[in-house]
């Protein structure tokens, strides 16, 4: 290798070195100006990491706040439970009398019930009928139509508030005069809703054939292949007819899907068997034979 030629070599090679000096030049001074950003980048991250670190702990105090609320929860209905129980053994005197005008009353409502439920009822009460307070529900009508507003009495003596409801239960729709009155038990907003919710589902209890019946408060005792069941809940008592139709619906396609089988296996049987046939030279012997015993007789 000649001088010219190692010269223009190193040559070469320096210009190669100042060239990846000038870059490494550039790159540090990017790195310089990026230093700013990744500082307030660093800065970002940090207040990130304390909101989320405050975050996790809001979270956690707020899981456990929801953990305490579903006791509460349990125990408000636990206590609206009990509070409805109180109202309602506090209405266990009160007596609901629809049908009854507002013409129809004096103006003490409690004398008029006190001469009309025996005649009603045809009970002789001894001693005679009293009420802690009468009173009808409802605001006052303007022109006098439509339905008359409920009348609700509270008795002073439990037994006879029983009596009556007893004879409005096995009599039914009493009726004066012209008038047709309906006597039943008083009960809170509550267990009133029940009740209907119960009786709402009579129709697929005797779509069913299950044996049923309402007891006070609210609370439908059922009766299906002797086994007998109480339900406090009407949503209860709809799921356990839902899961009864299911299985009537399963009884009965399988017993449809056996059927087929059976009648063929009997065509089958019936095939097998022998006609009986009449030997039509026996019907005529017989015949002659009894033919010839009737012109004996006739001679």
């Amino acid at each position: 290798m000649t001088e010219d030629t190692q010269s223009a070599s190193m040559d070469q090679i320096l210009q190669e070195i100042s060239a990846v000096g000038r870059k490494l030049e550039g790159m540090d001074n990017a790195m310089v100006e990026l230093m700013p950003e990744t500082r307030s980048m660093r800065l970002e991250i940090a207040g990130f990491q304390s909101q989320i670190s405050g975050l996790d702990q809001r979270v956690t105090t707020v899981e456990a706040q929801a953990a305490s609320w579903a006791n509460k929860d349990q125990e408000l209905l636990h206590l609206r439970s009990r509070l409805t129980d109180l109202e309602d053994r506090s209405r266990r005197n009160n007596i609901r009398l629809l049908g009854i005008p507002k013409r129809t009353e004096d103006a003490d409502i409690a004398s008029y019930l006190r001469d009309m439920l025996p005649k009603l009822t045809n009970i002789t009460f001894d001693p005679p009928l009293e009420f802690q307070r009468v009173h009808r529900l409802g605001p006052k009508r303007q022109n006098g139509k439509g339905h008359p507003h409920p009348i609700i009495a509270c008795m002073l003596r439990h037994g006879q508030a029983r009596q009556l409801l007893e004879t409005a239960r096995t009599q039914g729709p009493l009726r004066l005069h012209t008038l047709d009155i309906r006597l039943s038990a008083d009960f809170s907003r509550e267990t009133a809703e029940r009740r209907r919710a119960f009786l709402s589902l009579r129709p697929r209890l005797r779509h069913l054939d299950v044996k049923f019946g309402l007891f006070e408060p609210a609370r439908m005792w059922i009766t299906k292949n002797g086994e007998s069941r109480t339900f406090y809940d009407p949503e209860d008592l709809r799921l356990f007819l839902e899961g009864l139709q299911e299985t009537s619906q399963i009884m009965e396609t399988t017993a449809q899907s056996s059927s087929p089988s059976q009648d063929v296996q009997g065509q089958a049987l019936g095939a097998g068997q022998p006609e009986t046939v009449l030997d039509p030279d026996r019907r005529t012997a017989t015949d002659s034979q009894t033919r010839g015993r009737d012109l004996e007789r006739l001679t």
